[in-house]
């Protein structure tokens, strides 16, 4: 078991979904359940599925969660963009917001190559 707060990747993915939800706030309110809540929940999924794979057993079972995360941050990059083409966004945000993302998903392989390297 791992102290997934001490995880780079971890802090950073929680400091993405907090800049998530700051940014989400201005969204009309008819995308209250519809984008915002989508880009909310596979946000906030990233750290989620990190913590959770920290408190599996095994490196396997960890390495699994990361890769739920990388699919949760992949599916984040495609919300930001279609939020970015229908102005919810600006560019500056968006830049800014899908920049962070990406700086999670290298974090996220990176962390999946040394945990297969020492299985």
């Amino acid at each position: 078991m791992r102290a997934f707060r001490d995880l780079r990747v971890w802090k950073k993915a929680h400091q993405l979904t907090l800049d998530i939800y700051k940014a989400t706030v201005a969204f009309p309110s008819e995308e209250k359940y519809g984008l915002t809540s989508q880009i909310r929940r596979s946000c906030e999924s990233i750290p989620a599925n990190i913590a959770e794979g920290c408190g599996r057993i095994g490196g396997s079972e960890l390495g699994r969660y990361l890769g739920i995360a990388m699919g949760s941050a992949s599916e984040l990059g495609y919300q930001l963009l279609l939020a970015h083409d229908l102005r919810l966004l600006n560019s500056v945000e968006y830049d800014r917001l899908s920049g962070d993302g990406t700086e999670v998903k290298r974090m996220l392989t990176s962390f999946i190559k040394t945990l297969n390297a020492q299985n």
